[in-house]
């Protein structure tokens, strides 16, 4: 039975882990790259520098040195966490979430899996606000270094988070980053459908409270527009890997009351709803290729067109632009079915071509969880390059796609998605029925 998982179960340990991953440089930063001085940094500093994420050169000793006060430096983060004051717990998480972003150590982390755990749990528990927050990011952080062996993390805080996502009295920032964690956790290393089913309903809740709400309505709050961007784009990653038989319940449901949402005075609402439903209309398509929304498609055709000329003054110009931009994408593949097209360049040579909206979904949910250290896992994270077909850490597979026209990039990308999408659909419809018992 078909279906849109292209989750890999690549990820975990590796054998390397003195290796050290090139800092990825933020954009339109001028090229350089200085060592920092960390040992005079504290853990109560608000920029932690992070050994061994930098470029290192010299010989194996001083490698070996430069990991060891990577290691160092991350052990005294943990023991941070531990401060009576809640300011130093925070600096704490944050510098754990900034060293799990910018390097690779699952061998390291495994080791003290318990440990992470247990801290960031107990700051989850015991704060508020900034502290739930950041501890809520760690934790999908995690779940990305150690991969499908992480699935006893998962185990283990499902039930908090998903009750702080739907306690009102729990700030918008913990139970956004709660959205997102229980999301990335659940792509990652969670193999019983079920329970993905129900964190999927967990974030339908948020999010569908802006059904039936119209443009400027006084009763969505700035804020709360924004928890319901992180539900829906949360949401999003879980429906790439829904089963095949679960799309045409979730067209049915959402693709008609998410033109409440396009309709949004909040820009990113709007077009992650947008993405929505191009997503939506990707999976149907899959399951019936002359799938019509016939009840909807006119006024969602009218309104897309709409978004994607907007220019009323009163919205910001960089608004505008970027909403232009999304939604003559959108309209593109839902009138015409032209999927996006998008290459990221990793390293020197490879090149990553994201060929659908279920692969771009994907990569923006992984892009903001790990941020400016995306480009570092690309390069040695086994779980990231397995789920973008990038080969083993180290291999330069992707190298000879320069010579291809872009047509050609294009054909072999989608059809290597598609061979993954099969086989992991087979194996997930293994556990539903034995978990269902038919």
């Amino acid at each position: 039975m078909p279906n849109k998982n292209s989750k890999k179960r690549g990820g975990g340990r590796t054998s390397d882990n003195a290796a050290s991953v090139v800092q990825p440089r933020p954009r339109n930063d001028d090229d350089e790259s200085v060592a920092d001085n960390w040992s005079t940094q504290s853990v109560a500093s608000d920029d932690t520098s992070w050994p061994g994420s930098d470029p290192v050169t010299g010989d194996e000793a001083e490698d070996t040195t430069e990991q060891e006060n990577f290691e160092d430096k991350f052990i005294e983060c943990l023991d941070g966490t531990l401060q009576k004051s809640a300011s130093a717990r925070v600096t704490a998480l944050q510098n754990i979430q900034r060293a799990l972003q910018k390097k690779y150590f699952a061998d390291f982390l495994w080791d003290r899996k318990e440990t992470v755990t247990d801290n960031v749990m107990r700051c989850l528990k015991k704060g508020k606000g900034n502290e739930q927050a950041a501890a809520a990011a760690c934790l999908s952080l995690v779940a990305l270094q150690l991969g499908p062996e992480a699935e006893g993390v998962f185990t283990s805080c499902q039930a908090y988070l998903t009750t702080l996502l739907a306690d009102n009295a729990t700030s918008v920032a913990a139970r956004g980053a709660c959205a997102i964690s229980l999301s990335t956790m659940c792509f990652v290393c969670c193999n019983d459908y079920e329970v993905i089913r129900s964190v999927a309903k967990s974030l339908e809740n948020i999010f569908s409270r802006g059904y039936g709400k119209g443009e400027n309505s006084p009763s969505v709050s700035p804020d709360q527009s924004w928890l319901m961007s992180q539900a829906l784009s949360a949401w999003c990653l879980l429906l790439t890997i829904t089963a095949a038989y679960d799309v045409n319940t979730h067209v049915e449901n959402h693709l008609g009351p998410l033109q409440d949402l396009l309709r949004s005075s909040d820009v990113d609402l709007r077009m992650t709803a947008g993405e929505a439903v191009a997503l939506l209309y990707e999976l149907a398509r899959d399951n019936d290729e002359d799938f019509e929304d016939e009840e909807n498609e006119a006024a969602l055709c009218d309104l897309l067109k709409q978004l994607a000329t907007d220019s009323v003054k009163h919205r910001a110009k960089k608004d505008r632009r970027q909403q232009r931009s999304c939604f003559r994408d959108v309209q593109r593949f839902v009138v015409d079915a032209e999927s996006p097209s998008e290459t990221v360049k990793v390293g020197k040579e490879n090149l990553l071509e994201l060929c659908s909206w279920s692969q771009k979904k994907q990569y923006d949910a992984l892009c903001a969880v790990l941020m400016t250290g995306m480009s570092a896992h690309l390069k040695a994270n086994p779980l990231l390059r397995d789920i973008f077909d990038l080969g083993a850490p180290g291999l330069d597979e992707y190298s000879h796609t320069k010579a291809l026209t872009k047509a050609q990039r294009t054909f072999i990308n989608a059809a290597a998605f598609k061979r993954r999408t099969k086989l992991r659909a087979k194996h997930r419809d293994k556990r539903t029925v034995n978990v269902n018992g038919f």
